[in-house]
Parts: C-alpha cells; sequence; structure tokens
C-alpha cells in the first residue's frame, strides 16, 4: 500500500507514568514516527497529577506539531491548552463537549464495538469515531470490533474512524486497508524499547 494511503498512527500514553522519564522515552517515539495525535490517558483522578503531566507533555507534542488530546476531562481542555478531549462514554457528551469547546476543539469519541454510537457521536459533532477493541480480551464485556464494521465505515461513513485496543502485526495486517488511524499505546510502552516496537508494528502496514 502506498504510504499516502496507509493509516496514520494517533498515540495513547500509558494510564501511568513518571513525569522523570516518561516524556524523554515520548520525545523519542515521536521523533521515530509520523504521529497525527496524542492523547493523554491516565489513571489518576488527582487534578495536580494530570495537570503536571499535560504541561509536560504538551511541550514535547507541540514541538513537533503534534496536537494533545486528553481522556474524558473536558473541562481542562483550555485550561492547560489542550488541543481537544476523547470521549470515552460513546455519542452521550459530544453534542455539549462540542458547544463547550467550540468548533476549533478536536473532539473524538469511542464508541466501542456499536455502530450505532458511532454514527450517533458523528452526527452530534464529532471529529472522529474509535471502535475497538479489535484483539480478544477478557476484559469488560469481551467483545469485540470486528472487522466487518470497520469495513462497512470505511466504504459508507467519510468521518475518520480509529482502531484501538489489543493491536498486534496480525490485526494491523487485516485492519489497514479499511481504518484511518491506529491508537497505540500500551503495544509499545509495555516492551522494553518503545520506539522499537512502534516500527515493527508499522512495519506490518506493508
Amino acid at each position: 500500500m502506498p504510504a499516502d494511503d496507509r493509516p496514520q498512527l494517533y498515540l495513547v500514553t500509558p494510564p501511568d507514568f513518571s513525569i522523570g522519564g516518561f516524556p524523554d522515552k515520548l520525545a523519542a517515539v515521536l521523533d521515530a514516527a509520523p504521529i497525527a495525535c496524542l492523547r493523554l490517558r491516565m489513571a489518576s483522578t488527582d487534578e495536580q497529577t494530570v495537570a503536571q503531566a499535560a504541561d509536560a507533555l504538551r511541550e514535547i507534542a507541540h514541538a513537533r506539531d503534534v496536537p494533545l488530546v486528553i481522556d474524558t476531562h473536558l473541562h481542562l481542555v483550555e485550561r492547560l491548552g489542550l488541543d481537544g478531549v476523547h470521549l470515552t462514554d460513546g455519542a452521550k457528551s459530544v453534542r455539549k463537549t462540542r458547544k463547550d469547546l467550540g468548533a476549533d476543539a478536536i473532539v473524538g469519541a469511542f464508541c466501542a464495538t456499536s455502530r450505532h454510537d458511532g454514527l450517533a457521536a458523528g452526527e452530534a459533532g464529532a471529529d472522529y469515531v474509535s471502535f475497538g477493541p479489535v484483539g480478544q480480551t477478557v476484559l469488560g464485556s469481551g467483545e469485540t470490533a470486528e472487522d466487518d464494521l470497520f469495513a462497512w465505515w470505511s466504504e459508507m461513513i467519510e468521518l475518520p474512524v480509529v482502531a484501538e485496543g489489543r493491536l498486534d502485526a496480525d490485526a494491523i495486517r487485516r485492519l489497514t486497508p479499511i481504518t484511518d488511524f491506529f491508537a497505540i499505546g500500551d503495544e509499545i510502552w509495555r516492551q522494553d524499547d518503545p520506539t522499537q516496537a512502534l516500527k515493527a508494528l508499522l512495519a506490518a502496514m506493508e
């Protein structure tokens, strides 16, 4: 597949990381491959912890012209100088979030395995929808977003679609022709060398 036709990369942070060490790892990954967007996803609900992480990562991302969005916490977007928010409740909050943040902010919606939620999110003003997980898991409901969902979406709907969750080389090979973005996070951060892990996944798009 020609490089211009390949899905773009959407990088997701680990849910817990050290501000002392992670920024250097992140910078190395951002310099290793073109990244379309970075999502700050943190397990912590401590506002100061999230703000400190956002401050550290924003500088690194914006220096490379990579937009930084945050999971869920839409009220921190303007305060922390972020580019948007990734909502995790399907279409429920999209319309209000779009109204609150305005037309220029990035608003994405994770819709799990629901085509209906994806369509509703798009109608409500989402810039993209994501489906997943695409690989088998015992977490959550255990359901996976099937290849058919991405194939239908890519053929019928113009709104960009993101594949995420339990990605491996096989899933990337299968989904490369039928998705716009791959959201890659734990798949590389759990490895000793995240940069090499990312390059291995990129090779599966060839």
